[in-house]
């Protein structure tokens, strides 16, 4: 609901009428009431380390500007108004917007695990028109919708595809993987793991660093740029980029608030998010080579496995994958969409 901020300071009944009179005369000019929205989501406030704030500020700045203010944004970083799961029930409940990961989305959407198969995606373009354009994305938006009250705004990239680090060993192949532990971000993770012969415990992001130090994980996940955001470089030795997974968080909206905005107001707002969505892809996109190399000069080993040993990822990621979503009882339809949307209904023979 849109709000007046007069209404929210202390008024004498002479202010107030005052205060009504001019408010009318407002209303009488076509005049809109300004709003303001909390926006969260994980990760420090530095541009140069966390992609998923560097969307944040430049989509404030995009919906001030394109509703003239009438819509402003107000910025929680650092998990300020939770962890994940409490960041989604306040976006079922209350009038916000929060930039979710797989951890905050699937407890409402278990289906959303879909997307996650192994080797998806051979590059940016086809995960980007996967989730631009195909039919599961929209069905796992319409299902949000219609279970939580709540709207698949975009999907936000966290600066390129999934690597895996370590501090036990070079890993260049699934073998490497016996018996090391790792950090996982939800159960989907530690499936992959398990799947490679490691074991997989999930931990919050914000814990992710501790676990690492002392010994509870011996390596995670992450893009090169959450990496670098968490300072793992710090307590990991070895980076293998086998571009597993794509990397991606979803910004989503409280239904009912969005419903509230006339046609006008809400037409701006999602010009401004698509717009600020570009930007975040091609500052990711520029952003990856440099993000490897500053890694490396961190003291890091990277290790790029051949096409051989991705194949072997490949064959056994996959399957273990797929056996997963089916032991969780979802839907065969929806992998049938995915794999369709992706161009891997090969997968389906």
């Amino acid at each position: 609901m849109l709000t007046h901020p007069v209404l929210t300071q202390r008024f004498s009944p002479k202010r107030l009428i005052s205060a009504c009179l001019i408010g009318s005369a407002l209303m009488a000019g076509n005049a809109v009431a300004e709003t303001t929205i909390n926006l969260g989501y994980n990760g420090a406030p530095d541009p140069d380390k966390n992609a998923v704030h560097v969307f944040a500020t430049n989509l404030k700045e995009l919906v001030e500007e394109k509703t003239d203010n009438q819509i402003q944004l107000e910025l929680y970083p650092n998990s300020s108004l939770g962890e994940e799961q409490e960041r989604m029930e306040q976006t079922m409940s209350t009038p916000m917007l929060n930039v979710a990961s797989f951890a905050g989305v699937s407890p409402l959407v278990d289906e959303i695990f879909v997307s996650a198969i192994p080797f998806l995606f051979d590059d940016f373009a086809a995960a980007r028109t996967f989730f631009d354009e195909g039919e599961y994305w929209q069905e796992v938006s319409a299902a949000l919708k219609e279970r939580a009250g709540i709207d698949m705004l975009t999907v936000v990239e966290e600066g390129g595809f999934l690597a895996f680090t370590n501090d036990e060993k070079p890993i260049s192949h699934p073998d490497d993987f016996e018996g090391l532990r790792f950090r996982a971000m939800d159960p989907s993770q530690v499936a992959l793991y398990e799947a490679f012969g490691a074991s997989g415990t999930p931990i919050p992001w914000t814990e992710t660093y501790m676990a690492l130090r002392t010994g509870v994980a011996d390596g995670q996940m992450n893009p090169p740029m959450y990496i670098i955001l968490g300072s793992l470089y710090e307590v990991q030795d070895y980076l293998t980029l086998a571009n597993i997974q794509y990397s991606n968080q979803f910004l989503v909206g409280n239904s009912d608030m969005i419903a509230s905005w006339d046609d006008e107001l809400r037409d701006a707002f999602q010009e401004a998010v698509a717009e600020a969505n570009q930007n975040a892809r091609e500052h990711n996109e520029e952003q990856v080579d440099s993000r490897i190399a500053y890694l490396e000069e961190q003291g890091m080993e990277v290790i790029r496995p051949s096409e051989e040993e991705l194949t072997a990822f490949r064959e056994i990621g996959q399957p273990a994958y797929l056996e997963w979503l089916e032991e969780r009882d979802i839907e065969q339809r929806w992998i049938d969409m995915a794999l369709e949307d992706a161009g891997m209904s090969d997968l389906l023979d």
